[in-house]
């Protein structure tokens, strides 16, 4: 099984991160293959910066399909251009946002998003709407850490998040954290075992989530809006983008 792990913002070492994250709880036997685009914003903190990624993850979405991947996890809390992937994609496609959220409902009756900065916690109170899981979500709360900081020992960025998780138990009373971005996905065996409770980050729950998927030989419907997108013109900086017919049977 081969699990392409996209990192939708260009800063590698934050890829690197991921995959290592990643590698360590796959099956034997699953290749995960972490990439970043080679376009697009070095962080993804805003509506800009979410809709400024989507063409290069889009891009590694193309190549992995040349490439012969069995499934694909888009590693950015935001969950940039997910159903367009879906559209783009043969096998199943998984967001780390949907992933961690559906995994906390799972193991306990509450939980609570901490993130990056507080302007993204709009986007992850969307997120979970749009999945039906905002009766689960307690609270969203922002460490008011910038994505680069996590990547800066300087910035005390465990001391800071682990607080934050500790203050969501008691203030929020959730009995599940959800880290709120990617590059966190380090940090979630030493926070719970800090605060004495469950932390789940979402890059580990996509991976394990589309091999559970792939080895139910299931991906997504193409009947309805998941189809293959029609092919049509594209013009200027995006004409590389337009999709030729797809091949008959």
């Amino acid at each position: 099984m081969k699990i392409k792990l996209i990192n939708p913002n260009t800063t590698w070492s934050m890829t690197d991160k991921m995959a290592a994250c990643a590698r360590q709880v796959a099956a034997a036997g699953t290749e995960v293959v972490a990439v970043s685009p080679a376009m697009g914003p070095a962080s993804i903190e805003s509506h800009y910066d979410d809709a400024l990624a989507v063409p290069g993850l889009l891009d590694e979405i193309r190549k992995g399909e040349d490439e012969g991947c069995d499934g694909y996890v888009i590693a950015c809390f935001g969950d940039p251009g997910l159903y367009a992937a879906r559209e783009l994609a043969r096998g199943p496609v998984v967001g780390i946002a949907e992933a961690a959220m559906h995994c906390a409902s799972l193991i306990g009756t509450g939980f609570s998003v901490v993130t990056t900065l507080s302007r993204t916690c709009g986007m992850a109170w969307h997120l979970a709407e749009r999945y039906g899981l905002a009766r689960f979500c307690r609270n969203v709360r922002a460490s008011e850490l910038a994505v680069l900081a996590l990547e800066d020992p300087r910035s005390d960025a465990r001391r800071v998040i682990t607080e934050a998780c500790r203050r969501a138990l008691h203030e929020d009373r959730s009995d599940v954290i959800v880290l709120g971005c990617a590059g966190m996905a380090d940090l979630c065996a030493q926070i719970s075992a800090e605060i004495g409770a469950p932390v789940v980050e979402g890059v580990t729950a996509g991976v394990k989530l589309v091999e559970s998927l792939v080895a139910l030989r299931l991906a997504t419907s193409k009947l309805g809006d998941f189809a293959r997108p029609l092919p049509k013109r594209y013009d200027g900086d995006l004409a590389r983008y337009a999709l030729l017919p797809a091949p008959q049977p």
